[in-house]
């Protein structure tokens, strides 16, 4: 049986509102499609659930009024580390000298609370990743993908009726519909409108 792979962007907005459900200070994640195809050089990790719950940490920080991080986001500081503590992440004793706390895992409880979400967005994710990363012998991947850069592409400005924007490699808003958080609305490349022939 054939089914269609999930949007990975609903997914992570799924995701955000079970976390959510048992935090509820943390507020909306405006924009889930942001976090596609980023990784984190101050979280130290790809996009996951762990990620997910990391984000939420600085999520309930920015709530609550407490600075998490200092040396331009890059430190987790002991608050970050509270937080991270309260969502159930687990950590190591003593700091990294350039990030601090930042590199946190889940612990066996909060694996077993997020279980089904962990299932479900691990499938979304795979299913992105064999979707990104699918190649014929016809296709063209760019300049970024030849010099072995995680870009896969040059990105350009995706744009919504309600004013918001973000930056995405064409291919990958071709494959799925990327939805905006705050209308429910496609996010799109606008046309180029070219100088008139006069």
């Amino acid at each position: 049986m054939s089914t269609t792979p999930p949007v990975l962007a609903a997914e992570l907005a799924v995701a955000w509102a079970d976390i959510q459900r048992h935090h509820p200070e943390l507020p909306d994640l405006a924009a889930p499609e942001s976090l596609i195809g980023e990784s984190s050089s101050a979280c130290g990790i790809e996009l996951s659930f762990e990620r997910l719950l990391h984000e939420a940490v600085h999520g309930v920080a920015a709530a609550r009024g407490v600075r998490d991080t200092s040396r331009a986001g890059r430190y987790h500081n002991r608050r970050f580390l509270a937080i991270a503590d309260e969502l159930g992440l687990d950590h190591s004793e003593e700091p990294h000298p350039s990030s601090g706390f930042s590199l946190v895992g889940l612990r066996p409880d909060t694996k077993k609370r997020y279980r089904a979400t962990i299932d479900r967005l691990h499938r979304a994710l795979r299913a992105h990743t064999v979707a990104t990363t699918a190649d014929t012998a016809r296709s063209f991947r760019g300049p970024a993908a030849r010099h072995g850069s995680s870009g896969g592409g040059v990105r350009v400005k995706a744009v919504c009726d309600c004013g918001r924007n973000v930056r995405v490699v064409p291919s990958v808003l071709a494959q799925a519909p990327i939805m905006c958080g705050a209308c429910g609305q496609a996010f799109r490349i606008p046309e180029v409108v070219g100088a008139g022939v006069g």
